[in-house]
């Protein structure tokens, strides 16, 4: 219960920085938005909706890192971490706390890119359900990200971090722009290695009812997940047990 009423006040905070969910929501729109108009104005297809959609609700995605990250930070250098700490929660109770709150904005995200794409000419398919399904490890990797961020930096650290480097990363190495295998390489190698491409075509797969084909990338994006919020549970334990010494 306690857990639920800390998560409970995180959902109120994050409703109340506006600015950060106005520009989370609205740049992948505008960047869909601006892609959907090139594509029509050429004669390849370069960013058919079918898979631009899936791709930039990944994109969208990593702007949940951002909330996440600010959030924690913001508590960690106030008087309410250091008087939540006094509670008989544990580390693993705080992360929770932090996480629960942030899969609602990113299924809300995920379902706002979609029903946008959906005006530019995607078709509305019962796979759709699918891909928000299949998006949800995708949130909990940049939800971790997020929160392993928070856990040792500041907050402008943070923003520098989420809102501008780990956004460019998972953008220019998830495939969306243009396909890995035209630079191949190191490149492609380093992308496939990461969850962003993965993650990527595992929704695109979703979308296009190849299902088999999900899980092959999907196991990926899981295991960084798991990997990360496991991270972000022991290093924010040590960084409680440091502050309370």
């Amino acid at each position: 219960m306690k857990m639920l009423t800390f998560a409970k006040r995180n959902f109120k905070e994050i409703i109340r920085d506006k600015l950060n969910i106005l520009f989370g929501l609205g740049f992948p729109l505008i960047v869909l938005l601006l892609l959907s108009i090139i594509q029509s104005n050429i004669p390849v297809e370069l960013f058919v909706i079918e898979k631009l959609a899936p791709g930039i609700c990944v994109f969208g995605l990593s702007f949940i890192a951002l909330f996440s990250g600010t959030l924690i930070a913001r508590d960690r250098t106030s008087a309410l971490m250091l008087r939540l700490f006094t509670s008989p929660m544990g580390a693993d109770g705080f992360i929770l706390g932090y996480l629960l709150p942030m899969i609602p904005f990113a299924i809300a995200q995920s379902a706002v890119c979609l029903g946008v794409a959906l005006l530019l000419g995607l078709e509305f398919t019962a796979n759709l359900f699918v891909v928000i399904a299949v998006l949800l490890p995708a949130a909990l990797v940049f939800i971790a990200i997020g929160l392993l961020c928070g856990t040792v930096l500041n907050d402008k650290q943070v923003g520098g971090f989420c809102g501008a480097l780990l956004t460019n990363v998972s953008a220019w190495l998830s495939g969306i722009w243009f396909d890995l295998e035209l630079v191949g390489g190191a490149f492609e190698k380093i992308a496939n290695a990461l969850p962003f491409a993965p993650a990527v075509r595992a929704a695109q797969n979703a979308y296009a009812g190849n299902f088999s084909a999900i899980m092959s990338d999907l196991w990926i994006v899981i295991a960084y997940a798991v990997a990360l919020t496991t991270i972000a549970v022991i290093i924010f334990t040590r960084k409680m047990k440091a502050d309370q010494n």
